[in-house]
């Protein structure tokens, strides 16, 4: 840490007194401008430096003031070096020949921006070394040194400055010039080090063996770097001040050595990058793809579960698809609901990361869109809402049959007890040889029968009526109910028959039969009607009843009590038809007739009468109870019913409320975007922790749906109600939490500041004039005068190309922040990828996979191996890959 500090403090140190050391080195000039060891250091580095690119041309010169005479070795120099065509030299070896080459090459190196001063042809082709030397010099400047520029200096100081800044770290090293900085050797054993750190183990250097040093660093750059040997050991070592020329030309080529690979290193890094960031996104893509698929397909399954409406024959069956149901609701379909509200999370910070990166925008497989997604979810609960109502209703009509059913049996039973033996009765022909009163008797008899028949009609009719009420609700014993109830009309059909045919033949013999016991008579008919009524009110008081209300069973209790308050009348009657019986006795007493027991009108008696008023009478307290008891019940009901009232009318409220204060947090301008994140992570845990009450709703809901009770006067709010605004509110503070997510993204991508963001956030609200997150044109267009703005038709239209790309009207706070920011954005380009993968190619038009395995590492360069296509252009070799199409497609750019 100590080493790094004060490398750190002499780098800077070295950097600042720059000027003064140039000043210095002026000085030297004067002092040892004669010194011979200068030209043999130039001449030797000069002619290393010239053979370096001669070679290429496959020459080489041996004598730098002798070999340049001629022209000719010259123009083929500056040939190899500029990479251009020089005019033709002449062919004489006459000395006007040898000048015009020598000036061809002077004027080239003139057009080049070069001034030559005091150098002309007639030096160079008489051998003048000083000559030479300058020009060569002038050469090495022009092309090797004159591009080096390191944060806009001069070309000398701008490889100066390279040279502090790679050495910096290195012990004993202190590059201030190009001169006695370099005579230990460290200098350039540090350079190798820095970019070639295999080369040279820089720890077992001595400061104190500069010879040493310096043919470590002479021997490896021409062994491993290419770059020749061009001064000599002890010739610095021995100098009090080694040629600066010299030394800079030697340097350059070591910065030309390593520029290269770190401008493939720049290059290379820069191609991972955007790949990382390709990669990325294609793996977001595909979890957007699987969950929207997992997504779809469990609606899928679901909806023809809802949408089969095939209805049980029993209530239990149908109990247990209500409770199924249930379990959807608070099971299954809550986990969904949060895939759905995460997938549009994904979708959305995806299209933020493809906008942020300069990528096309995400386009999902075919109905796999979000609106492809909200629409299905759509039809599911609506198909999922009808479910519901049908299950309410068919558990009404199935609870409607068994009380029907139940009915009817008590109906058919007792008019079937009723009927029992009528048809032998009404078959008898026991008037053939009876008395003329038997016969009258008889007669009296039948009428009593016929009145009692005609009594029992409206119940066959309502026997027929619940028979037909069950076939209209499809109850699924409804054949044996139609077999019963046909059997019973049939039989009332017989006895009919049978009552008519005996009453004729009764009315035949009526003639014939003069006396008749009026008190019989007026008993029977008393006595018939009496018991009829008392049959009637056992019947009613033995009726089932089915209600759903407190005002209903109180309609009951209400026809009961009216009914209670007819019995001292009907008693009243009772007591005259035993009165009548009691006549009877009375006056046979009186008259001494013998009677037979039995009246021959009637079969009932005094007794049966007082049997079935006292079975009227212990019906009645039985009643009372069974009125209370459902009394109690739908009280209970009703407590129920205000229960769930009084948690829904709060429920509701609040959720509203949440739903609010989630929107003014969305539009808050007074803190920053990590405050309004908070906050709403605050609110999100809030909603988590109101989840207990949303539960205990549901709890009270499924105690209600038990017991049957289907409508609520005390609240405007249903489960449904809650349930839907319950998830509004997960998914709005979800959403919104997003959006704020998406706003930092974008803040911190685009270099945005609090104070910008702010700033936009009011312009943005002060035109939101409806308050809804949502600008329309007219709106966008005076907020952007209002920030300066000057607005044509053209201008504003090709503004709203991009804020509104797919013509909804209306702006967003998120594309309005894209447009502010995104004039500015500093983001990679395909061009930029393309001309990385031209450096890492060597300026080639296509690159090699091993190309990409050296340069990329194996994660990246197998990415692009597996997507790059052939290279078809005519300077193809074998294992060609085109960069450039791969380039463009990574932007959803066509090829450039």
């Amino acid at each position: 840490m100590t080493t790094q500090v004060e490398s750190h403090i002499q780098y800077n140190h070295s950097y600042m007194m720059t000027e003064e050391y140039m000043q210095q080195e002026e000085d030297w000039d004067r002092d040892l401008l004669l010194d011979p060891a200068w030209e043999k250091q130039q001449r030797k580095t000069f002619t290393a430096w010239c053979n370096s690119h001669l070679r290429k041309a496959g020459t080489q010169i041996e004598n730098i003031e002798e070999d340049f005479r001629n022209g000719l070795k010259l123009m083929l120099l500056l040939e190899v070096i500029s990479g251009e065509r020089l005019p033709k030299p002449d062919k004489g070896k006459m000395r006007f020949h040898k000048i015009a080459n020598v000036n061809k090459a002077l004027d080239f190196i003139s057009s080049k921006g070069v001034k030559l001063v005091s150098i002309g042809a007639e030096e160079i082709v008489d051998g003048n070394l000083k000559m030479t030397l300058g020009m060569i010099w002038t050469i090495i400047l022009r092309f090797a040194i004159q591009d080096i520029s390191v944060e806009e200096t001069s070309a000398k100081e701008g490889l100066l400055l390279w040279c502090q800044r790679k050495t910096a770290p290195y012990r004993n090293v202190n590059v201030q010039n190009f001169h006695i900085s370099w005579k230990d050797g460290l200098a350039l054993c540090a350079l190798i080090h820095r970019h070639r750190p295999d080369l040279i183990d820089y720890a077992k250097l001595r400061k104190d063996d500069p010879i040493g040093n310096l043919n470590t660093a002479f021997e490896v750059a021409e062994k491993y770097l290419d770059i020749p040997k061009m001064l000599d050991a002890e010739d610095i070592v021995n100098t009090p001040k080694p040629d600066e020329k010299a030394i800079m030309t030697y340097v350059s080529c070591f910065y030309h050595a390593f520029a290269g690979a770190e401008q493939a290193e720049t290059a290379a890094n820069r191609i991972c990058k955007v790949l990382a960031v390709n990669q990325e996104n294609e793996k977001l893509m595909e979890e957007y793809e699987k969950l929207a698929s997992e997504l779809l397909e469990w609606i899928r399954r679901t909806i023809p579960w809802l949408e089969n409406r095939v209805a049980e024959k029993s209530m239990s069956a149908m109990r247990r698809k209500l409770e199924d149901f249930r379990d959807y609701r608070r099971v299954h379909k809550p986990p969904r609901v949060q895939e759905k509200c995460q997938l549009e999370i994904n979708f959305n910070t995806l299209q933020t990361k493809l906008r942020l990166s300069n990528r096309p925008a995400f386009m999902p497989s075919e109905g796999k869109m979000v609106s492809d997604i909200a629409n299905a979810w759509k039809g599911l609960e609506q198909v999922e809402k009808g479910y519901e109502e049908w299950l309410l209703t068919e558990i009404r009509r199935l609870e409607r049959l068994e009380h029907l059913a139940e009915k009817f049996k008590q109906k058919a039973t007792l008019h079937e007890s009723w009927t029992r033996g009528k048809e032998e009765m009404l078959s008898q022909r026991d008037y053939e040889s009876a008395s003329l009163m038997e016969v009258r008797a008889l007669m009296r008899k039948h009428e009593a029968f016929e009145s009692d028949l005609a009594a029992h009609q409206d119940r066959v009719e309502q026997i027929a009526a619940i028979a037909q009420e069950l076939n209209e609700l499809d109850y699924h014993d409804a054949a044996s109910v139609n077999s019963r109830c046909q059997a019973i009309c049939d039989q009332w059909d017989t006895l009919g028959t049978l009552t008519q045919k005996r009453r004729d033949a009764l009315e035949r013999v009526e003639k014939l039969l003069e006396t008749i016991d009026q008190l019989y008579l007026e008993f029977a008919k008393r006595a018939a009607p009496f018991n009829n009524w008392m049959d009637g009110a056992t019947e009613d008081l033995q009726d089932m009843f089915i209600v759903h209300s407190i005002e209903e069973i109180q309609s009951l209790i209400t026809a009961h009590e009216q009914f209670k308050a007819t019995l001292p009348e009907a008693d009243k009657e009772r007591m005259a038809i035993l009165g009548i019986q009691n006549e009877i006795q009375k006056i046979a007493q009186t008259y001494g007739i013998k009677l037979s027991g039995v009246n021959p009108y009637t079969n009932l008696s005094h007794l049966d009468i007082a049997s079935k008023w006292d079975t009227v009478k212990q019906l009645v307290p039985h009643r009372d109870q069974t009125l209370q008891e459902e009394l109690a019940r739908q009280q209970a009901n009703e407590r129920l019913r205000r229960q769930f009232a009084a948690q829904a009318n709060v429920l509701g409220p609040w959720i509203q409320t949440k739903m609010e204060e989630i929107g003014h947090i969305s539009v808050d301008i007074s803190g920053s975007l990590e405050d309004q994140m908070n906050h709403l992570k605050q609110q999100e845990q809030n909603i988590i922790n109101y989840k207990a009450n949303i539960d205990k709703l549901e709890g009270d809901h499924q105690l209600i749906q038990e017991a049957l009770v289907f409508d609520n006067k005390h609240t405007s709010y249903t489960m449904e109600h809650i349930r839907v605004g319950w998830e509004q509110l997960l998914t709005t503070i979800a959403r919104t939490i997003n959006e704020v997510e998406n706003q930092i993204l974008t803040r911190d991508a685009k270099g945005i500041s609090q104070e910008q963001m702010n700033e936009f956030r009011a312009s943005f609200n002060h035109f939101d004039r409806k308050r809804n997150g949502m600008m329309d044109p007219d709106d966008f267009r005076a907020c952007l005068i209002s920030m300066g703005y000057d607005l044509g038709e053209v201008e504003f239209a090709r503004i709203m190309m991009l804020v509104d790309p797919n013509s909804t009207g209306v702006v967003t706070f998120q594309a309005f922040i894209d447009f502010m920011t995104r004039e500015t954005a500093e983001t990679d380009t395909a061009e930029q990828v393309v001309a990385s993968f031209k450096i890492l190619a060597s300026d080639k038009n296509y690159i090699t996979v091993e190309e990409l395995r050296r340069e990329l590492p194996p994660e990246q360069a197998e990415y692009c191996i597996s997507r790059m296509t052939k290279y078809s252009g005519a300077d193809t070799v074998s294992g060609a890959l085109d960069y450039v199409s791969f380039s463009s497609a990574l932007y959803g750019e066509s090829d450039l």
